[in-house]
């Protein structure tokens, strides 16, 4: 990142309704961590332009101390490798892997790994399937070179562990991405909802890879419409991946529809879950720790109160609409962040004028602030 990139809030840009979180990230979700290994290079006429980014839920062991998630499939061209497991059992195991497509089944091997010489209980008690996914870079990165290896995977392990600052713009598994047809990247937000309304925190990382330059709408201000130059040479759909984390005490089938809201959030900046995006959104809440075994087999838990009558305030409201504005929000954040890259091919990407963008939003009365 260059050092005048900065996140739409520093800019006036405000998102929404809620507050957000001390760091505005992700991490505001306590115990929550991030960390990227970040690779571009050329080397041999290749353009390497690719990484690994990797969330922890807590900074624990996954896979002996679970916790409650559920998947939300906005358009499935793309793969979550875990999504079976936690659709079926509604528990998370492991850290969250993201990376680059053709990257993903070394992505996978490399965590199964570490996790096997960390844990005896890896192939012996227990088989520990990581939960890893991705985004196609192959616009940008040389994805044919197969650049990503174990060492990498495992320096993302370990560097996201105990990493509560997440970096944004072109790092990690988004170095080679793709956003409304400008440079995409890695974005995060979040919103810390008042007392009177659960007083719950709501965290959103995503690695951005979607959307058609038409079609890109922020805060209201149609962006697309906006700026028509700086297009790529060739239009892709790429994917979105949602990471959507929370504290609020919410079990697999809640969880199930605050993922569906993520994608809302999506919906927000303009997506239309094109034929040949993978838009996939995993949520789950920190609130409960969901061990292997637990004496007589039975777990006692909090969780919000389903089925509400109409005419009351409902808990789960602020909580879905705090999800949208994260998603929404970690998008700008993911757009304005990111720089312009040249990658394989000398194909280029463009990074999002930032001095156009805020005049859009001067023009169309977009919510600017100076606070």
């Amino acid at each position: 990142m260059t050092a005048e990139r900065r996140r739409i809030r520093d800019y006036g840009i405000r998102i929404g309704r809620f507050a957000p979180g001390e760091r505005n990230t992700i991490c505001d979700v306590e115990g929550v961590s991030v960390g990227h290994l970040t690779l571009s290079e050329d080397a041999h006429s290749q353009a390497i332009r690719t990484g690994v980014t990797v969330i922890w839920p807590h900074q624990g062991s996954p896979w002996r101390d679970r916790v409650y998630a559920a998947t939300s499939i906005v358009n499935g061209y793309g793969e979550l490798i875990g999504i079976n497991q936690i659709n079926e059992w509604g528990v998370l195991h492991s850290p969250i892997v993201l990376t680059s497509s053709l990257a993903i089944g070394a992505a996978y091997d490399a965590t199964a790994r570490w996790i096997a010489d960390r844990d005896e209980i890896q192939g012996v008690e227990d088989v520990i399937m990581p939960v890893v996914t991705e985004c196609d870079d192959s616009y940008l990165n040389d994805a044919r070179a197969f650049p990503v290896t174990r060492a990498h995977v495992q320096r993302a392990l370990e560097s996201a562990l105990g990493n509560f600052e997440v970096e944004e713009g072109c790092v990690g598994a988004a170095t080679g991405l793709q956003c409304f047809d400008f440079k995409g990247g890695i974005g995060t937000a979040s919103r810390q909802l008042p007392p009177a309304q659960g007083g719950y925190t709501v965290g959103a990382l995503v690695s951005t890879n979607f959307g058609a330059r038409p079609d890109l709408v922020l805060g209201g201000v149609p962006l697309g419409r906006e700026i028509t130059d700086l297009l790529p040479g060739v239009h892709t759909s790429g994917s979105c991946i949602v990471i959507v984390a929370t504290d609020a005490p919410m079990l697999p089938h809640q969880l199930r529809r605050l993922a569906a809201r993520g994608g809302m959030g999506l919906v927000r900046c303009g997506s239309v879950g094109a034929n040949g995006s993978g838009e996939l959104v995993l949520a789950f809440s920190t609130a409960t720790r969901v061990p292997r075994e637990v004496p007589g087999g039975e777990l006692k838990v909090r969780t919000l109160l389903d089925g509400a009558y109409w005419h009351t305030a409902s808990s789960f409201d602020p909580i879905f609409t705090a999800a949208i504005e994260c998603v929404e929000e970690a998008v700008g954040n993911a757009l304005f962040m990111a720089d312009t890259t040249t990658g394989r091919d000398d194909h280029i990407l463009h990074a999002i004028p930032v001095d156009r963008a805020l005049a859009a939003f001067a023009r169309h009365g977009g919510s600017l602030s100076s606070s």
